[in-house]
């Protein structure tokens, strides 16, 4: 199984979704804590879950388990936490929703059905997105899966 991470902002619908066929996407995981905010534009949940359908016969899912919580997130964007601190806040979260045994453990089995799997956030780059932490708690449960972020 190969892991990757995308964010929307900054690409337009065609460059996004040539990003998703060219690398075989089969499904999507919506990791956004809003996916259905008037800025999402082409990746509001229903419209996604459609486009992703129609373009690209890729399944579509809501994991808001790998969200992050909207005081963690106000915080980061408001500059009250440094990034540093976002990434231990979002980690101690991810940690107390037992996210590491309930879902990285089963990760594998729950998408056993899936080559290329992909978390979508909105962060144009993973180096500052909880995307990127996500996938790095998921890597620590399945070490034999690559991550690539697009």
């Amino acid at each position: 199984m190969r892991l990757f991470t995308i964010g929307f902002t900054k690409k337009t619908a065609q460059h996004f979704f040539e990003l998703l066929r060219a690398n075989n996407i089969d499904l999507l995981l919506d990791i956004r804590l809003n996916n259905r905010a008037q800025l999402a534009g082409f990746t509001k949940c229903e419209d996604l879950e459609y486009f992703l359908k129609e373009i690209l016969y890729c399944d579509y899912s809501h994991c808001a388990e790998f969200a992050p919580t909207k005081d963690i997130l106000d915080h980061y964007r408001d500059k009250k936490i440094s990034w540093r601190e976002y990434e231990l806040k979002y980690n101690k979260l991810i940690e107390c929703r037992n996210i590491s045994d309930s879902i990285c453990d089963g990760f594998a089995e729950r998408f056993a059905a899936y080559k290329n799997i992909i978390l979508l956030c909105s962060e144009p780059t993973a180096e500052k997105c909880h995307r990127r932490l996500a996938a790095e708690a998921i890597y620590k449960a399945h070490s034999n899966i690559e991550i690539t972020h697009l």
